[in-house]
This record gives C-alpha cells, sequence and structure tokens, in this order.
C-alpha cells in the first residue's frame, strides 16, 4: 500500500516489501471488521476511546518514512562497513571465539529458540530447561562449587551481586568489602556503582597486603581475579583463609577455559565464582549480549540472585525441569531485596552450553591447552626480542614490559590491523584465545621485532620459540599446586554429540519440546511477545558487528557509533525524552540506572537529602527492589478498586513526605492494562512536591506514536526493548533496557571507566560494557527504521484493537477485570479467574495448563492480581491466530462449565489433569472421566496443527523440597 507522504502518480515507483504490512497481523480489511466488533468506527476511533485525550501526543515523531526490507538490509550493510574489523588481543573479560556453524545456524539464528519466552510454564519448555541446566553443570564443575544459577547479565554486575550476597549474608552489619586491584577495571567500577546505594564502602588494594583486622571485623567480603587482568596466576590460599578466619567470603572472578587447566575456584575454599562465558561461542559483539555465571557454595543456594533450573516430576513420575526458587527475591522482599535481577542471559547461555556439549570435555582442554601453548610461544619470543613478560604465571594473556615507550608498540601493532591493550607508558598487554593461527603469531612478533632494540625475522623467531613445545602438556608452569587434577564434563551429554549429525539432532530435539512464537501466539500479558522479523535479524550476526571488541579505539567502531546515535534519535523521538542512554541491559537495570540518576540530580542541587520514593501497591517487585538498591526509602500508594492511582493516597503522602520525596515509579499504562486519566495530574502533585517523576517503561509499547511519556510529565523512563522494540526474549533473555532523560538529568547518564561514554556529571557505570548488549541493537534500530513515523503509530494502534477485540469475544465468558469508563482497555486485559475456585475448584493455572493441549502458551498467570490471566496479543497477530486463541479459552469455559454444572468430577477432569502427554495419552489405561479424544483434541483444528506437551504437570513443590540442579543420572530418564 503507498505510503502518505508518496504522490499518486509516484505510487508506481513505492517498493512491496513494505515491513509494517508484514509486522501488523490484520490485513485493513481484518482491522476495520476489528473495529465493528469493539464498537468504533476507525483505529483513530479506538484511539479516541482508550487513551485520555489530554496526552495524546502534541509533537509528532519525526522518524521519516519507513524503509522497505531490501532498503533496510542494503542501509545495515552500509553501516556495518563502517566498522573496523581488526584482530582484538585486548582481553579484560572479552575473547575471541569460534562459534560452531552448527549453533549459530540451529540456535542463535533459529527462531524456534530466540522467539521463546522465559520459561515458567516448565510443561512447554522442557528443551531450553535442559540446556539450562547443562549450562549449570558445566559451570559448577569447572569452578568446582556446589550450584550455579541460569546466568546473569555480566560479569561486571555479577561481581555487584556478589558483594550484595556478602553483605546480605553478614545480616548487613559489614559494610566493608575488599576488592583486589588486578580484578578488571569495569568490574571495580559496577561493585562501586552498586555499592554507593547501601552504603558499603569498597576498598580496593592488593590481596597480598589487605590487612582484616584493621577494619575492625566489618569485612563482609572480598572479590579477587582469577587470572587477574595483567594475566597473573596467583596462588589465592592463604588469602582466602584469613578472610574466612576473619569472618569475610570470598568471591572469585575467573575463566572457564582457565579452569579447563588451573585449579577451579572451588577447590582452593571460594565460596562464590563468577564470570563471563562469552568465549565458550558467543561472538564478541561490541560488549554483549553476553551470559554471565554464577556458582555458589550450599550454604548461600538461597541468596543466590538471578533464575535457578532445577530437576522435579510430573504427575505421571517422570522427571521434569523447571524453575526452581520461582518467586525470587525481589518479588517476596521487594523493597528488602538486595537485588533486583529478574532476568538472565538464556540464549547465550545456551549457546555456551552447547559449545560446551559439542566441544565435551577433551574438546575444551585441547582448545584451553592450546591457548596457553600459544601464549607462552609468544612470550618467548617476545622476551628474545629485548622486552620482558612481567608474568610469573599466565594462561592466555602477557603483561609486556616495552623495551620502548608502549605507546610505539600499540601504534605498530594498528599498522597490522591489531588491538593490544596499552596499560600505561611501559607496559601493554595480550590475551589469545582460540582463532589465533600460526600467521596472526607471526604478525605479533613482527609487531614487537619493530620496535625491538634487536630486531629480528618474525618467522625464525617463533620457530625458535616453539621448540620443544608439545600440544599435549601445558607450555609454561602456573606455580605451586595451581595445574588442575579433577575431573569436569563428566555427565553423557557432554560426552556424545561431537558430530555435527549428533548435534545437530540433539539443538532440533530439544526445540521441539519448546512451544516459541514460531509455533504460535505468546499471550503474555505484561511481556509483549511481538514478532521478531527475519530481517531485524538479519544484522546480528553479521561479522562487522559480531568480531568487535567493545574496547576498541573509537574509530574503529563508527558504524555502531551511526547506528546507536540513530536508535537514540529514534527513541528520544518516540518518547519525547532529550537524552538516552543505552547502557543499562536488562529493564531492571533500565529502574536501577533511571533511579541513580535521579538521586545524582537532586545531590547536584543541594537536595541529596530527599529518599523517598512512591511507588504504588500494584507495581512489578522490581520496582521497590531497585529504589532500595538506590538507598531510597519505599513508601507504597494504595490503588482504587478500579485498579487506578488513588491520587487522594497520592497526594497526601506526597505531602506528607514533601520534604523528602525524591520520586515515584508509575507503569503507563497502568499494571492493570489502562489508560489512567489522572496520569498528568498525578505528575503534576510529585513536581509540586519536589519529586522528580520515574515511568516504569513495560507497557510503553501501548504508547509509541500515540503520546510521549516526557509530554505527559515523566522526568525518565527505561524502555523494555526486547519488549516495545522487538528484541527476542531469547527463551528468558537478552533484554535491553535504555533510559531517556529530560535534559536536567542528561549530564549524569552513566559512564565508564575504559570508554568515554555519558554525561559530564556522569553516575557509575552499571553494565560492564560501554553501551550494554550492543549487538541485539541492531533489532530495535531496524524496527523503527522500517516502521517509521505512520508505521509505529499503526502499529500501537493495532496493539489496543487486538486487545479490544479479544476482550470483547471473551467478556460474555469470562469475568473482565478492570476497564476504563467506556469498557475499552489498553493492549492488555486481566480475566478474573476468582469466581470460578468456588463454583468448581477451577483456578487460573488449570486454565494455563489445559491451554497448553490446545497449543498455546498460556497468558501471565496471577500477576498483578493473584488467581487471574494477563492476556496481550501484541500488533503481530492475525485476526485468525486471534480467533484460534479465543475459540481455545471460550472451550475452555465450557468445560469448567461441564464441573460447574456435574458433568464432570470437580477432582479429576480434562482441566486439573493438564496438560496431556503423548505418553498419558497412548497408556494402556485410561481410568478418567473424559475421553482420550477430548483430552487431545479438544477442536478440531489440532488434528491439523497441534503442539505437544512433552512432561505432564510438573511438581514445584518436589522440586523446591528436593534442589537438584545438574544434570540428573541418565538413569533417571531410562526408569
Amino acid at each position: 500500500m503507498p505510503s502518505a507522504r508518496v504522490d499518486p502518480r509516484d505510487a508506481v515507483f513505492e517498493a512491496l516489501d513494505t515491513f509494517a504490512r508484514r509486522h501488523i497481523g490484520p490485513a485493513d480489511a481484518e482491522s476495520a471488521a476489528m473495529c465493528a466488533a469493539v464498537g468504533v468506527g476507525s483505529l483513530d476511533g479506538l484511539v479516541a476511546k482508550t487513551v485520555p485525550d489530554n496526552i495524546t501526543i502534541a509533537n509528532p515523531t519525526r522518524l521519516g518514512p519507513g524503509l522497505s526490507e531490501s532498503e533496510l538490509l542494503a542501509e545495515v550493510k552500509r553501516i556495518a562497513a563502517m566498522n573496523k574489523v581488526y584482530r582484538s588481543y585486548i582481553g579484560m573479560g572479552y575473547s575471541g571465539t569460534i562459534t560452531p556453524p552448527v549453533i549459530l545456524r540451529n540456535i542463535m539464528e533459529n527462531p524456534g529458540w530466540y522467539t521463546q519466552y522465559t520459561p515458567y510454564q516448565p510443561e512447554i519448555s522442557q528443551g531450553r530447561l535442559e540446556s539450562l541446566i547443562n549450562y549449570q553443570t558445566m559451570v559448577q564443575e569447572l569452578t568446582g562449587l556446589d550450584i550455579a544459577n541460569a546466568s546473569l547479565l555480566d560479569e561486571a554486575t555479577a561481581a555487584a551481586e556478589a558483594m550484595l550476597i556478602c553483605y546480605s549474608q553478614a545480616n548487613r552489619k559489614k559494610d566493608v568489602f575488599f576488592v583486589d586491584h588486578n580484578c578488571l577495571p569495569q568490574t571495580i567500577a559496577c561493585v562501586k556503582t552498586r555499592a554507593q546505594g547501601f552504603g558499603i564502602n569498597v576498598v580496593v588494594g592488593d590481596f597480598e597486603t589487605f590487612d582484616f583486622a584493621a577494619h575492625k571485623g566489618k569485612v563482609a567480603g572480598a572479590l579477587i581475579q582469577y587470572p587477574s587482568q595483567f594475566g597473573e596466576v596467583s596462588n589465592y590460599e592463604a588469602f582466602v583463609k584469613r578472610a574466612h578466619d576473619n569472618g569475610a567470603l570470598v568471591a572469585c572472578a575467573t575463566d572457564l577455559l582457565a579452569l579447563a587447566l588451573l585449579k577451579p575456584p572451588g577447590e582452593f575454599g571460594v565460596d562464590i565464582a563468577l564470570g563471563n562465558s562469552q568465549r565458550f561461542g558467543v561472538p564478541l559483539g561490541y560488549g554483549g549480549p553476553h551470559a554471565a555465571f554464577f556458582a555458589v557454595k550450599d550454604a548461600l543456594k538461597r541468596r543466590m540472585p538471578g533464575r535457578l533450573i532445577g530437576v522435579s516430576k510430573d504427575a505421571t513420575g517422570k522427571p521434569a525441569y523447571r524453575l526452581a526458587l520461582q518467586t525470587r527475591e525481589q518479588h517476596i522482599r521487594r523493597e528488602k531485596a538486595t537485588s533486583n535481577i529478574c532476568t538472565a542471559q538464556a540464549l547465550l547461555a545456551n549457546m555456551a552450553a552447547m559449545y560446551a556439549v559439542y566441544h565435551g570435555p577433551d574438546g575444551i582442554r585441547a582448545i584451553a591447552q592450546r591457548v596457553h601453548n600459544l601464549t607462552a610461544i609468544l612470550a618467548r619470543a617476545i622476551s628474545s626480542l629485548g622486552h620482558s613478560v612481567a608474568n610469573s604465571a599466565f594462561f592466555d594473556t602477557l603483561k609486556i614490559a616495552t623495551a620502548g615507550p608502549a605507546a610505539a608498540v600499540v601504534a605498530a601493532a594498528l599498522e597490522k590491523k591489531i588491538n593490544l591493550r596499552k596499560i600505561d607508558d611501559a607496559h601493554v598487554g595480550i590475551t589469545l584465545d582460540e582463532t589465533v593461527t600460526k600467521q596472526d603469531l607471526e604478525d605479533l612478533v613482527a609487531v614487537f621485532a619493530a620496535t625491538s632494540p634487536k630486531p629480528a625475522a618474525a618467522a625464525a623467531v617463533l620457530a625458535t620459540a616453539a621448540e620443544g613445545i608439545s600440544a599435549e602438556t601445558p607450555a609454561a608452569a602456573f606455580g605451586a599446586n595451581a595445574a588442575r587434577t579433577s575431573k569436569y564434563l563428566t555427565h553423557p551429554v557432554f560426552n556424545s554429540y561431537h558430530s555435527e549429525t549428533e548435534m545437530l539432532r540433539y539443538i532440533t530435539m530439544l526445540m521441539n519440546k519448546d512451544l516459541s512464537l514460531a509455533n504460535a501466539m505468546i499471550p503474555l500479558g505484561s511481556c509483549t511477545m511481538k514478532l521478531n522479523a527475519t530481517t531485524e535479524m538479519i544484522p546480528v550476526t553479521l561479522p562487522e558487528f559480531g568480531n568487535i571488541h567493545p574496547f576498541v579505539p573509537l574509530d574503529q567502531a563508527e558504524g555502531y557509533k551511526t547506528l546507536i546515535k540513530e536508535l537514540e534519535y529514534g527513541i528520544a523521538q518516540a518518547t519525547g525524552f532529550d537524552y538516552v542512554s543505552m547502557q543499562p541491559n536488562s529493564g531492571a537495570q533500565g529502574e536501577y540506572t533511571g533511579l541513580r540518576v535521579i538521586k545524582a540530580y537532586l545531590e547536584s542541587i543541594g537536595q541529596g537529602h530527599r529518599d523517598v520514593c512512591l511507588i504504588p501497591v500494584s507495581a512489578h517487585g522490581t520496582n521497590p527492589a531497585s529504589a532500595a538498591m538506590c538507598g531510597m526509602t519505599v513508601v507504597t500508594v494504595k490503588c482504587d478498586d478500579a485498579g487506578n492511582l488513588d491520587l487522594d493516597d497520592l497526594r497526601a503522602k506526597s505531602e506528607k513526605h514533601k520534604d523528602r520525596l525524591a520520586a515515584t515509579m508509575i507503569t503507563y499504562p497502568s499494571t492493570y492494562g489502562v489508560f489512567e486519566a489522572g496520569i498528568k495530574e498525578a505528575c503534576a502533585i510529585i513536581h509540586a512536591n519536589g519529586g522528580q517523576v520515574y515511568m516504569d517503561g513495560a507497557n510503553l509499547n501501548a504508547q509509541l506514536g500515540l503520546c510521549k511519556p516526557a509530554e505527559i510529565g515523566a522526568d525518565v523512563c527505561h524502555l523494555n526493548n526486547h519488549k516495545t522494540l522487538a528484541i527476542p526474549h531469547g527463551g528468558g533473555g537478552p533484554g535491553m533496557g535504555p533510559i531517556g532523560v529530560k535534559s536536567h538529568l542528561g549530564p549524569f547518564l552513566p559512564g565508564h571507566p575504559v570508554v568515554p561514554t555519558g554525561g559530564s556529571k556522569a553516575i557509575g557505570p552499571v553494565s560492564a560494557a560501554p553501551w550494554g548488549s550492543a549487538s541485539i541493537l541492531p533489532i530495535s534500530w531496524a524496527y523503527m527504521k522500517m516502521l517509521g513515523d505512520d508505521g509505529v503509530r499503526k502499529a500501537t494502534q493495532v496493539a489496543l484493537l487486538n486487545a479490544n477485540y479479544m476482550l470483547r469475544r471473551l467478556e460474555k465468558h469470562y469475568p473482565i477485570l478492570y476497564t476504563n469508563k467506556d469498557g475499552f482497555c489498553a493492549h492488555e486485559f486481566i480475566i478474573d479467574c476468582r469466581p470460578f475456585d468456588a463454583t468448581s475448584h477451577v483456578q487460573a493455572i488449570d486454565i494455563a495448563k489445559r491451554l497448553h493441549d490446545y497449543g498455546f502458551h498460556s497468558p501471565t498467570m496471577s500477576f498483578p492480581v493473584a488467581n487471574t490471566l494477563m492476556i496481550e496479543p501484541t500488533e503481530s497477530e492475525s485476526k485468525a491466530e486471534l480467533d484460534r486463541f479465543c475459540d481455545a479459552m471460550i472451550q475452555i469455559r465450557q468445560e469448567i462449565r461441564d464441573i460447574e454444572e456435574g458433568r464432570q468430577p470437580r477432582d479429576n477432569n480434562v482441566l486439573t489433569n493438564a496438560p496431556h502427554t503423548v505418553d498419558v495419552l497412548i497408556g494402556a489405561e485410561w481410568n478418567r472421566p473424559y475421553s482420550r479424544e477430548t483430552a487431545a483434541f479438544p477442536v478440531p483444528s489440532l488434528r491439523r496443527r497441534k503442539f505437544w506437551p512433552t512432561v505432564s504437570r510438573v511438581d514445584d513443590t518436589f522440586g523446591d523440597r528436593n534442589l537438584i540442579c545438574s544434570c540428573p543420572p541418565i538413569e533417571d530418564y531410562e526408569q
């Protein structure tokens, strides 16, 4: 369809591969019919019924016309070519890696893996759950610790989480945290940022000379790096003993590949091990996304942040995976929490796990051995040229005292398109990785030969240096008692799939156990599972984006700079804000960053005493946790019977705390799925009492093109790019949570210790990389570029239409909990399942599980109201798919009625027994008061298209009481 901007006479020249018509599910004729069903004459008429007229957009967006898909791909290739893909040996927590093509194509580029949702419904998530438990097992065995989680956001924030475990384990009575100065600089900076909100004193020093006694029993914990940022393999055993003798815990940042050769931290007494699994097959991607790993001793398992996969059993006794300890700290403890983490890097953890499965213990050791041996050869070669290697023991990193100025060596390397790390004026760092070839080593030797007092031919020097080094044994000593002797990756899963044929079949077997957007609609309220278009995904794995180290000179990342600036502009246009930071790499990180920026601003104007944050009772659990982590005091605000923010209570509490009021956190549209008419008044109340307005952008996808948070009155807002701007959920991560701020907050946007970024008065970094998970930003950039002004607006309008169409179809069968005064919802709505408990003993969980039999993921269950289902269709779903889901829900309502009217028993029916697996259906016994056909094919269309759950309903209680979080013996499945 021609764009409105085109002269009708030029319509013949218009591209036909336009994005909006492919992204937006209903065709124009279907939209018209749906508008009629809803009771409005047009999409604009629907907006008038759902969005308060006092907040509709005052300043239209200026995104420009949308690009066609082919135009977008041409443009992204032009921008990608602006990046310079040099060989980077910078290290600092990031290394080159070879992603096995079978993993690249069949996981990273496969919508059957990247469009999955967080595995809150285990019966239709067994594939990714198995892969994530492989990841946990891999981490446990390589680190030598008892239990690992399913990943965190990055190494630096994982270190901050470790600090808070130490702090909470000491009951918040010890306020000193020691960090060895040889930890990575971005890690030290992130730890300091996080410590400020808790009043923790971070002491940076030398682990060998640190005096615990000088701090009079106030040291909660310590952080060490193994190997250190400069490559040194130190013996920490005496330090760990000293720490424990003084009542402190020890966290160790480490390297999984190094641990294939080095004694694991758990064997020298460390309490927590953490790091980055990036070099297990995950591209550099200018800093992310990468899966951090995190493992602890058994005594700390209940304090561990993030997600934990456990082994339980289903209703038939069959082993089944699930999220263990599923209700995490931020939801239970809210403002008393020390962590707001509610996500993971599941897609990247799955890639790292598959890398270990594919290579197995022998392959991982061989890779580690080769990397180490090449490093030893390079050390010999450089030393023979008159430079000096400062490391006494190393794995893959050398600190080199150069014969001349370090800058001259770095410059000589750049001439060969090689990046080295300049440590200071007299030292450079080199970190090798599995991508290094003999030619790479010759080029490195040539760099040092060219800056040597006794130059020589590189090939000859290299050949001499390699003499006597064997591929089977370490080329250099690691120091006393530092070599690994214990086994790892012993489970059959790591020893069975080493050919590409077997690996492909294993990956596919797991994928087929999981429901993704490739199978069906995922109608999760507040989670926004919209189309992740193929054209948006193509740029992610271009080598020009994937192979860039986050700390390269800025002139090598001009393509990233251009793309990020354009995306920042697009977000600013869509939200009305003046400045944008891309650093937060999750929605919860965006919350935290926004509040930290507010605090910094208040301190700058002499209002640092303001520390009260008003948060509605309906808020996400991460909201009060984020506020508490910033050192704020949380005061809750009531909601009225219609689910709206109680403006009288907000006014009363704002006035009561006006001398201390720092901020409020408001989700808009509300968590109940309604555009609240009083939002501008709420913002004015907060501003009148000296506070700032933080808008939680969880539902921003209902605003784009219709209204702007900054015009409504917000001072800061985060976007869930994985929701609003189409980044895939990846089976539970990655995410991105950039924030937009008004001009007065711009100077405080987060900085970085390695790469200049942020405002002139920047707070410390909140992520390890300067621009967070930069390699997935092309997805959101492409989404906005292809939609343009008209497409962004229409996408939001259709999101409202799809939700209201479903509401109209289902309100005749189910009670709807909240609508506005005209009976309309925003982009989502809540079905109230509570009445069914009395009439049939059916609860929301039973409906959720029965939907699996119909081939659907269930809606969001029991949030924000217990025993309810929150449904969000998104703009991507066609009318046919909306009707298919509504037909399923209507049929389920009839199944409930069969119980209510006595045709089925309350305790043994098709809902309470759901979901039904093939094993159950073909079993010899069938003693249920309904037919197998009713269980399997409740609507005729399922005979043509059916997704089968692979386990029956999982026993959560058993899983929590019998916590097993590593690969179970294969015999468990055979039995």
